[in-house]
């Protein structure tokens, strides 16, 4: 008996170690030893080839990736949560499944986004910047003044997996939980985060105190959070965005922010990244990080996990468990 022949999967950065070993064990692997990004060009040489593609956020799987991709490509296995970096309409026409890696990213995106909450709102970044420059004059009764978290009112916007891990961490903070999502959730989980929902967004901005952004990034909700809607927040008010900086207007954030009418902002991703506004550089009032969210080893190696389930399942001629459908998005 001939033995099956192992899929070509062709990886577009570099993964954690132990997954990159165990795809060559179960695939024929092509791996990225250097990580550098792979050009549109190269995205389109290697779906010519690759019976797999396993790309990351970075890669713009476009249109004409798919269109010019070889028949024998019939699986996209993002290593990633988000999808929106991949033309799911395209990928259907062609009769390519895709597939992400849900969940196992929801507890450390949710520390992450409680972290930037809790820097924003007590000035973490601004006082390190204040010792490490060697200005600090000593303690102050009116010195670095931030604001105190318990009692405050936290509006989410999407309350999916992120969005409810972040609820329960807000609530052990003694913060009150708003929400804002595309459908209510089931009365057992509001009860259970002791969180009010707010049919209408609008409403929902101009009474919190601090907004967090966990909705994907969908043609629905780019610059979901638009100037008008920026407008609404009160003064005091300040933002977090762990999703996707597509669904904030930049522009408008940074100029409000630069003028006071928005406290402050803790910003893990940005709208043209890695490219960061160059205005936002200079703001005292903003905590920036680099797209570091969900970066922990555990999860990368979960996530990597996920994807080799997903293709092993595949190319063993079943439905693979995370298949991602437009419908659902």
């Amino acid at each position: 008996m001939t033995e099956k022949k192992k899929p070509l999967v062709v990886v577009t950065r570099k993964l954690p170690d132990v997954i990159e070993t165990r795809m060559m064990e179960l695939f024929d692997a092509r791996l990225n030893s250097d990580d550098e990004p792979l050009t549109h060009a190269q995205l389109i040489e290697v779906a010519q080839v690759a019976d797999v593609l396993v790309p990351t956020v970075t890669d713009r799987i476009d249109r004409e990736v798919i269109e010019k991709a070889g028949p024998q490509l019939r699986l996209i296995a993002s290593f990633g949560t988000g999808v929106d970096h991949i033309d799911l309409k395209a990928a259907r026409e062609r009769g390519i499944s895709v597939t992400n890696t849900p969940g196992v990213l929801t507890e450390d995106t949710a520390d992450m986004t409680m972290a930037l909450l809790l820097a924003v709102g007590r000035r973490l970044a601004e006082g390190e910047r204040l010792v490490r420059s060697g200005q600090w004059k000593g303690w102050g009764p009116t010195t670095m003044l931030g604001h105190r978290i318990q009692g405050k009112r936290l509006g989410i916007l999407g309350m999916g997996r992120i969005g409810q891990a972040l609820a329960r961490r807000a609530r052990a903070f003694g913060m009150s939980i708003h929400y804002h999502n595309r459908r209510r959730v089931y009365p057992d989980v509001e009860q259970e985060l002791e969180a009010t929902y707010w049919d209408s967004l609008d409403q929902m901005l101009a009474r919190m105190d601090v907004v967090s952004i966990n909705c994907p990034h969908t043609p629905a909700t780019y610059h979901l959070l638009s100037e008008r809607r920026l407008k609404l927040l009160r003064p005091h008010c300040f933002i977090v965005n762990t999703s996707r900086g597509e669904v904030i207007d930049e522009t408008a954030l940074t100029r409000m922010l630069s003028k006071g009418e928005i406290a402050g902002a803790g910003l893990d991703v940005f709208e043209h990244e890695p490219a960061v506004n160059p205005k936002l550089l200079r703001l005292d009032n903003v905590v920036l990080l680099p797209h570091m969210g969900s970066a922990t080893i555990e999860g990368r190696i979960d996530m990597g996990e996920k994807v080799i389930i997903n293709i092993k399942t595949f190319a063993d001629g079943h439905a693979p468990p995370d298949r991602v459908l437009e419908t659902l998005l």
